[in-house]
């Protein structure tokens, strides 16, 4: 693992947010056996969402999983979590060691190709606090990622490569929004599992 240590954490925002990318933090042999593992073991199901009243069934598929069976609302549904696998749990505590925070639920993401993307938006549920960290771990096909300022429109890309690390916190959901832009050359599947912590309100 050492191999692939990145002391050097540079931030890919100029403001109003942090950004790290890690690069790789597995090898590309642990990497593809995890990819292997995720694509066949996650409880995959079709994405839902309520776009202007109306409930839109994506070809991307996602799978949410936790410490508990919280909820998570987004886009207008709602999804109970799983608990987790055995590779999902070394992953988490992969990315927590690396990244020097804890995360008790994981949101994954399958994109068979690059026809498949995710629009503009932030991770800025209630459900996940303010200034949340969101680690991003990424599996199989090579894609951009893309980051734009809400107020100056201002845009960051970045390359997220198979086995690398990515992690959005500070002030980055409340003032970037930030996509995975579709591409034609992709022909190959993508995951992505962003590990998040669900803020519970307890009497």
């Amino acid at each position: 693992m050492d191999l692939f240590n990145n002391d050097n954490e540079i931030n890919l925002l100029p403001y109003d947010g942090e950004v790290i990318y890690y690069g790789h933090i597995l090898s590309e042999s642990e990497a593809w056996h995890y990819y292997n593992i995720l694509l066949n073991e996650i409880a995959w199901q079709n994405d839902e969402a309520i776009i202007f009243g109306k409930r839109i069934i994506t070809k991307r598929k996602v799978a949410w999983y936790g410490n508990e069976n919280y909820s998570y609302t987004y886009s207008g549904t709602t999804k109970t979590a799983l608990p987790w696998t055995k590779a999902l749990m070394e992953l988490k505590e992969l990315t927590e060691k690396k990244c020097g925070s804890k995360f008790n639920s994981c949101l994954l993401n399958l994109y068979h190709d690059g026809d498949e993307g995710m629009a503009w938006h932030s991770d800025d549920e209630k459900s996940l606090g303010r200034n949340t960290v969101i680690g991003s771990l990424s599996f199989g096909a090579v894609r951009k990622f893309s980051f734009k300022h809400k107020g100056t429109s201002q845009k960051i890309d970045t390359i997220l490569d198979n086995g690398s690390l990515l992690v959005m916190k500070g002030e980055t959901q409340t003032n970037w929004l930030h996509r995975l832009p579709p591409s034609t050359k992709i022909k190959h599947p993508r995951i992505n599992l962003t590990f998040r912590t669900i803020v519970t309100n307890k009497p």
